[in-house]
């Protein structure tokens, strides 16, 4: 998941492994659309892409008063919470970009915060699964054969990934490991995924 300045662009889960099918996404509509179709799925990369999704949305907005900029915010960041009703990481990053909003100065200033807001949770984000991964590593040993449920990858965190990051790192430590990966509905996306990350982390 890249930040553009003006649109998102992310790898459609979807289409793994067979193809690898890069999307911009420029309105706050098509994130919702990505995160609802699975098109963006794991827990921490839903969050992230829920923020850029509300800042693209708050860019979008002409309003004449900072009331009717906020009310049209408001109405946008239910909009993209509605996707997925489980999803905590999702309810977290928009109550963070809800906060900067009302404590924000005029339009601009605003507009200007939610963008940075919307990048600090990514990098946090990614900060975080990559310290998670350098300890995790610590605690898996040399011919391991580990079973992975679902995908924990850098796609499902849009960091380094979680339990699949933990053994990425093992595996840039020089240890041999055996992964088995099972599949998760409705896409089969937790054998498809992260057999595609595997292999591309060699």
């Amino acid at each position: 998941m890249i930040w553009l300045g003006n649109r998102l662009r992310i790898l459609d889960q979807t289409r793994l492994p067979q193809e690898e099918v890069y999307l911009e996404l420029s309105r706050h509509q098509d994130v919702a659309s990505a995160i609802k179709k699975l098109k963006i799925r794991g827990a921490p990369a839903i969050g992230i892409a829920g923020a850029y999704g509300a800042a693209l949305g708050a860019l979008e907005i002409k309003a004449k008063s900072r009331d009717e900029f906020l009310e049209r915010l408001r109405s946008i960041s239910q909009t993209i919470v509605d996707t997925r009703p489980t999803a905590k990481n999702l309810f977290r990053a928009i109550d963070r970009m809800r906060q900067v909003a009302k404590a924000g100065g005029d339009i601009e200033q605003i507009k200007t915060a939610l963008v940075n807001e919307a990048i600090a949770i990514h990098t946090e984000e990614a900060e975080a699964t990559k310290k998670l991964s350098q300890l995790g590593a610590e605690l898996i040993e040399d011919g391991f054969t580990i079973l992975t449920h679902c995908n924990t990858g850098a796609l499902a965190t849009a960091g380094y990934g979680t339990a699949l990051g933990i053994i990425k790192w093992a595996g840039e430590q020089g240890k041999k490991l055996r992964v088995l990966v099972t599949e998760t509905r409705p896409h089969l996306q937790g054998a498809r995924i992260p057999a595609w990350e595997l292999k591309k982390a060699g």
